[in-house]
């Protein structure tokens, strides 16, 4: 197959949008409209192939990048059909059909048949060892290009730790490599999902999602680098998120403050202030670790900050104990009876492969639970008030928008719905004893 056959036109509709002036930020990005143009050409080519349908309907990642020229690329996630090279999309980064890899999985798999038969550890031991012989080799093979024209081994990439399974089967890493093999200059990319959402999972047809954390993050790092990226999003007017931060109460044991959304409860992997820092600074003489509970980045609201480390252990027993009361209102995608209300109980955890989203997961998730009551409609879209028992990372976002709980996304929402300019969901209301005192006090927005 020539290039040219994997290399698309953009449909005419493009000649109304000016190309990008940086490269997308993969992690965090509104899709430009030259990119959401050649993924509509996507959609299109793939409902002309029947054979595909099913595996699609069951859910794929799929992903496209705009290039000098008014054409795109177009990739899948791992593989499509059983197969990693199919007319239209570009091939993978290495392509194992006919290597040494399928021989040897083939007689992994046969000592899989005997250590059934037998139960032996000797063919335990050396199952385990071939596998990870394998891997190694598999990982060895996988060399990947930036834009200045370097190429660095995935074990590189990830050393000293070992690639987690699938690096570089991603899209991206695919069409990065296609395009720098081929001289074509990358202008902005995005990666959407087809068909059903997997199973505790959030995932919406038609949706564009950030490249993953665990598998994409260090590799798109490498490829990215001599390309002129644009900021994250996240990041940008930071001064200006940390001017949006209100101090509404002060008492000599604790304060309590607004946090802007936008704003980390406490540092994180990027060199930005958080609220703890904030705190720190404005407060010298404060004692103790005084982050008492956090708030979501794309979060806002009221958080109760200790300034004593004697407040810091009583406020922290009272979220134990659940005796201290929060609220939220959100903005959901959809409208909603108003007045309906119930309980989530799911048991959610991390998703180890796709950092931060968390899923809903029966065998290793812990239990969460959240009330909720609609109060109104604005503009289509329901305003609800939640109440949750527990605080797992994302609680509200995975409740509202998972199939298992209400099934219907926050406004905002860049991991479990659409992006959009912020998140709308608020921390309004907190209610709590004095932590010297004892006598009961409530904040609200």
């Amino acid at each position: 197959m020539t290039n040219d056959e994997r290399l698309h036109p953009l449909p005419a509709e493009a000649l109304q949008h000016e190309a990008p002036l940086q490269m997308t930020y993969p992690f965090c990005y509104e899709p430009h409209p030259l990119v959401r143009l050649a993924a509509g050409e996507v959609v299109t080519e793939v409902k002309k192939h029947p054979e595909w349908a099913r595996e699609i309907e069951d859910g794929k990642m799929l992903g496209v990048l705009v290039v000098e020229g008014g054409k795109f690329l177009a990739a899948f996630s791992g593989t499509l059909c059983g197969r990693s090279t199919l007319p239209y999309f570009v091939p993978p980064v290495f392509d194992l059909h006919g290597t040494y890899f399928e021989e040897e999985e083939r007689r992994i798999s046969a000592l899989n048949h005997e250590l059934q038969a037998t139960d032996s550890a000797t063919i335990e031991a050396e199952r385990e060892r071939r596998s990870q012989a394998l891997q190694q080799w598999l990982f060895r093979q996988f060399r990947l290009l930036n834009a200045r024209g370097e190429e660095r081994p995935l074990l590189d990439i990830f050393a000293p730790k070992v690639p987690p399974s699938g690096a570089g089967e991603c899209c991206a890493p695919k069409l990065l490599q296609y395009a720098y093999r081929n001289g074509l200059k990358p202008l902005c990319m995005g990666e959407f999902w087809m068909g059903r959402s997997p199973r505790g999972e959030v995932r919406e047809e038609g949706h564009f999602y950030p490249a993953c954390q665990h598998k994409c993050k260090p590799i798109l790092t490498w490829m990215m680098q001599g390309l002129d990226v644009e900021e994250n999003p996240l990041m940008k007017d930071y001064d200006q998120v940390m001017s949006q931060l209100r101090i509404l109460h002060e008492d000599p044991s604790f304060v309590v403050v607004d946090k802007p959304s936008g704003m980390l409860s406490v540092p994180g992997k990027d060199d930005v202030p958080s609220l703890l820092d904030i705190m720190r600074q404005r407060y010298p003489q404060a004692e103790g670790p005084m982050i008492v509970h956090r708030l979501d980045m794309d979060t806002s609201g009221l958080m109760v900050v200790a300034l004593t480390d004697e407040a810091y252990h009583t406020l922290q027993q009272q979220f134990i104990r659940h005796t201290i009361r929060k609220r939220y209102t959100a903005l959901l995608e959809k409208p909603m009876t108003v007045g309906e209300k119930g309980t989530i109980d799911l048991l959610i955890c991390p998703n180890p492969y796709d950092r931060p989203r968390q899923i809903v997961n029966e065998e290793y998730g812990k239990r969460s639970i959240t009330h909720y009551e609609v109060a109104g409609n604005e503009d289509g879209h329901a305003r609800i008030h939640l109440w949750p028992d527990t605080g797992r990372t994302h609680q509200l976002r995975l409740h509202m928008a998972a199939r298992e709980g209400v099934n219907n996304p926050i406004v905002g929402d860049r991991l479990y719905g659409r992006a959009a300019n912020r998140l709308m969901l608020f921390a309004d209301e907190l209610e709590f004893q004095h932590p010297t005192s004892g006598d009961w006090l409530r904040f609200s927005l």
